[in-house]
């Protein structure tokens, strides 16, 4: 068992290693040798446990989605149809967490995408279609039930999600550090305020300041 644990750790250390190096150089920059020097163990052993570099790159993304998914308070709040001033702060909180927590998660993905073609499609449909899919069916049956504007679905969940992604970054060279991008709350309470504003209907009840309400309470 102690062998066993050994192996263990060092297949560990050599993952986070060759996430950080993919993460930070590409895939066709970063050498096993470079991942075995960082992760402190021999190229030799790096090659016992991985046959090939392409395998450590797919182990190393693997790691990194493991916990990507939505919470149990989340899921119970789609299934049960709940409002949107309910659901969409809480699935921008889940995007925003993946920006702020887990950086080296995107830019993994952006790697597989630049320099893997067709495996990179493969596999994030395997471990991100889940997530992507229960938001769309949530915003497909807000839009259908009249909750919320009525915006073709597949593009709505693209830009609800994209705006989450890319909002710091653009916030950044556009306004520097002021405003709703001086910290991660007022961010989430700027893009809850921004989406439940852009998709109130006529007979919708909610409104910014519920918003805001809503956000703070989350992070209170």
């Amino acid at each position: 068992m102690s062998v066993q644990l050994k192996r263990s750790v060092k297949v560990d250390r050599i993952v986070d290693a060759a996430g950080r190096l993919f993460a930070r150089q590409g895939y066709h920059g970063t050498t096993t040798r470079e991942i075995a020097h960082l992760a402190d163990v021999s190229e030799n052993t790096l090659y016992r446990h991985f046959d090939h570099k392409e395998d450590l790159f797919w182990s190393a993304l693997r790691s990194h989605c493991a916990g990507l998914k939505l919470n149990r308070e989340l899921m119970e709040g789609i299934a049960r149809g709940d409002a949107p001033e309910v659901v969409l702060p809480r699935i921008l909180e889940l995007l925003a967490d993946t920006v702020n927590y887990r950086p080296e998660l995107l830019r993994l993905v952006a790697v597989a995408f630049l320099e893997m073609n067709a495996k990179a499609g493969r596999f994030c449909t395997e471990h991100f279609s889940p997530v992507i899919s229960a938001i769309h069916c949530y915003l497909e049956t807000s839009t259908r039930e009249g909750k919320i504007r009525e915006l073709e679905p597949t593009m709505l969940t693209s830009a609800l999600i994209m705006t989450a992604l890319t909002h710091r970054g653009i916030s950044s060279l556009i306004g520097g550090s002021n405003g709703a991008s001086a910290n991660g709350m007022e961010a989430h309470r700027a893009q809850t305020r921004f989406w439940l504003d852009l998709l109130a209907t006529g007979s919708s009840t909610y409104s910014s300041s519920q918003a805001e309400r809503t956000t703070s309470r989350e992070g209170a």
